[in-house]
């Protein structure tokens, strides 16, 4: 390689791959240093550099201050030089188009099948290769080698072998995108999708608003004869598609959802975000949908928790809730029942053990009461243990012969008689 062929390889890389020729010299400079330290015999504390003239492209090594000079070095240089373009080159490409998929994750995209692997498609987009995973595909939809189908950039990844681009054909965005092209008016944001769901390869239910009073969001999205969602449709081989329109207020809203059944009554509770709807008998298996699929994808759509009854699923359901109310308040009876006669039978107990203790005890049964003092301890009113229980240290002192500590000691003895 010629030092002014060099120069001008840097420069249309410059151009070409948007590499700053600056980076590219130094690039060059430290392969060429390298390979000089490993060919020529020099101390490994000495420094070893190249230097690249940016005006003839020569390049020179030097070993400290020393030029390194060899009949080999020249041969050596061109083949490191050139080593070093072809690796940037690669480095450059896979940046550029990892920088260019990077800002374009969201977007729709078209290419042509360029084989299978394993289940995943690999698409050809020109410039680089791309990957719909078999988990972003419809199971309905069938493709083959050299067709050209378009899909959505869902991420991209930098790996050491280049970027991976994946794609997708189930992502609700999918739709939305397919949306957007067919229809001017959300293009320009005129008609606004609000929210999307989707049973992939089966049905898909958009909710759409309109900005402008004078134009239909439903209309605008079917378009003449259906022709545009009709376009859509196509796009993703025959999967339904449900145009529903978006209000504020939730049951209009919740309506539009789940038609084409009809709903009789709702019950809403904003704090969870529940409502039980309510529909004639013969309107519950449209509500519900093949396998729930409408319910499902209305709720969804909505961000509520649809639960769906007829009249009779929900007067049963009414019967049983005052069936379980009549219960709950006779088992309520019974339990305050129960505990009133507990509480009586506790106070009958306690009243024949008084007695009984009454019967079966009396103050002569307390210690050091003999004939004399039982009998001064009647005339003085003391002719029950309870009553000697009851009595304070002076009020049992007035008795004849009972001093302070005697008297003390026969109320704690009647008292321990009860407990």
């Amino acid at each position: 390689m010629e030092s002014s062929e060099l120069l001008t390889i840097l420069e249309q890389l410059e151009r070409d791959k948007g590499i700053d020729k600056k980076v590219l010299i130094e690039a060059v400079e430290a392969a060429v240093a390298s390979a000089a330290r490993k060919l020529w015999t020099v101390d490994k504390e000495e420094d070893i550099h190249a230097e690249l003239d940016p005006i003839s492209g020569k390049i020179t090594a030097y070993a400290g201050e020393e030029e390194i000079r060899s009949s080999e070095f020249g041969r050596i240089a061109a083949q490191t030089a050139k080593q070093v373009v072809i690796q940037k080159i690669r480095e450059a490409e896979k940046d550029v188009v990892y920088t260019e998929y990077q800002a374009r994750i969201g977007e729709m995209i078209s290419g042509s099948i360029y084989r299978f692997e394993r289940g995943n498609i690999i698409m050809d987009l020109g410039k680089t290769e791309a990957i719909i995973p078999r988990r972003e595909q419809s199971k309905k939809e069938e493709f083959r080698q050299g067709d050209r189908i378009r899909a959505y950039i869902l991420d991209v990844n930098r790996e050491n072998r280049g970027p991976q681009i994946i794609l997708s054909r189930s992502n609700p965005n999918f739709v939305k995108r397919l949306f957007e092209l067919e229809v001017p008016e959300i293009y320009e944001g005129i008609v606004e999708i609000k929210s999307i769901s989707r049973d992939v390869g089966e049905r898909t239910k958009i909710a759409v608003f309109s900005k402008d009073e004078k134009i239909d969001s439903v209309g605008a999205c079917v378009g003449m004869r259906g022709s545009r969602v009709k376009n859509i449709v196509n796009e993703l081989h025959g999967e339904k598609i449900d145009i529903v329109r978006y209000s504020e207020d939730i049951k209009e809203y919740i309506q539009a959802a789940l038609s084409p059944a009809e709903i009789s009554q709702m019950q809403l509770d904003y704090d969870t975000k529940k409502v039980n709807i309510i529909v004639a008998n013969d309107q519950l298996s449209l509500a519900i949908g093949r396998h729930g699929q409408n319910v499902r994808l209305a709720s969804e759509l909505v961000g509520w928790e649809l639960d769906l009854y007829s009249f009779d699923q929900w007067n049963e359901l009414e019967e049983q809730e005052e069936q379980d109310t009549e219960a709950a308040t006779e088992a309520k009876g019974a339990v305050e029942t129960a505990d009133s006669a507990a509480e009586e039978v506790e106070v009958e107990e306690e009243v024949e053990e008084i007695e009984e203790v009454e019967e079966d005890a009396t103050i002569a049964d307390l210690s050091g009461v003999g004939a004399k003092m039982l009998e001064a301890l009647k005339e003085a009113g003391f002719d029950s243990l309870e009553k000697v229980a009851d009595a304070t240290i002076d009020e049992l002192t007035v008795v004849k012969g009972l001093g302070k500590a005697k008297a003390e000691k026969l109320i704690e003895e009647a008292k321990s008689f009860f407990e």
